[in-house]
């Protein structure tokens, strides 16, 4: 029993080695409460070990789908409109297991914790935004399941690198705290400022390969995040096909609100919007700089249309 406890604690303080390209068969499916079992093996430090499982049958378990980014790609829209889903169990937090390092090392037990209690035929998601461009994830993540699914939400980088801005300006006003201008971040010596970490966000193509390195692309589902905007139903369409779930959420879940400037979401004779911090105006921008903005991101684009095999409709 030592030499088992001994193990055990190795395994969670010490990654796993695995190779640059893990051969993965992407048409064997294991069973989520088969993959937890043998997860929970591997990482309970006690005998007393709890499932947290809900009188009523539900329980905590591991995510079987992840909704990996990208920030200010529309995560929080792709959680909120997939969660009519009655088969889908979502996180209501972003939990940052697998990218802050402080989360990372509580375990497995500690990252099931935060999940919401789910019955068997469920799905569980969490959706963490930074997951995507965080290099140490996608292995982390092969080796807690290297069945997982999941789900990546993109924009036009140039629009999202104008709502990563807007986001952290209006973060900086609230705390009545002054922010430099959009252009002090993009501008350096007259040129691109290509260090502005907004811009490396965007330039999807570097992130996406550290993911192809564990799981293959068809465990990959992208979704059109400007689509998503524009007419969500379509959208949510393919990601139930993805997810293997019945067809279940209608077009009619889904109304546009013409004093927020977008869709919003009816449930059950409900109606609700996202939050009010949801589709902010993006700020004024000279037209030269937005057209060498888009310029930049012109070969990037190309790469990631090539590397997925799946073009967009970006500047």
């Amino acid at each position: 029993m030592a030499a088992f406890l001994l193990g055990a604690v190795l395994l969670i303080v010490q990654p796993q080695i695995v190779p640059s390209r893990p051969a993965i068969n992407s048409n064997a499916e294991t069973s989520s409460q088969t993959v937890q079992r043998e997860l929970l093996k591997k990482t309970s430090q006690k005998n007393d070990f709890k499932e947290n499982i809900h009188s009523n049958g539900s329980c905590q378990q591991l995510p079987q789908t992840i909704i990996i980014g990208v920030r200010k790609g529309g995560t929080r829209a792709l959680l909120e409109m997939l969660s009519l889903h009655p088969d889908i169990a979502a996180a209501e937090s972003e939990v940052h297991f697998f990218d802050w390092e402080d989360h990372y090392r509580n375990g497995l037990q500690w990252y099931i914790n935060q999940m919401p209690f789910s019955y068997p035929h469920q799905i569980t998601v969490e959706k963490t935004p930074a997951y995507f461009t965080s290099p140490k994830v996608p292995e982390r993540v092969y080796n807690m399941n290297q069945s997982m699914r999941l789900l990546l939400i993109l924009r036009d980088p140039s629009e999202r690198v104008l709502s990563d801005y807007t986001q952290v300006f209006y973060n900086h006003m609230q705390k009545h705290k002054p922010y430099p201008s959009i252009e002090q971040f993009l501008i350096r010596n007259g040129e691109l400022n290509v260090d502005y970490k907004a811009i490396n966000r965007s330039l999807y193509y570097i992130h996406m390969q550290n993911w192809l390195k564990y799981f293959p692309l068809d465990h990959i589902h992208i979704v059109d995040g400007d689509r998503l905007i524009k007419d969500p139903f379509p959208e949510i369409e393919k990601v139930e096909r993805f997810l293997k779930l019945s067809p279940q959420i209608n077009a009619s879940n889904f109304y546009f609100n013409k004093t927020k400037g977008f869709y919003c979401l009816r449930d059950s004779g409900r109606e609700r919007c996202l939050h009010e911090s949801k589709g902010r105006a993006h700020p004024q921008v000279d037209t030269r700089l937005l057209e060498k903005l888009q310029e930049y991101f012109h070969e990037p684009n190309k790469k990631f249309f090539e590397l997925v095999g799946r073009t967009f409709d970006w500047h």
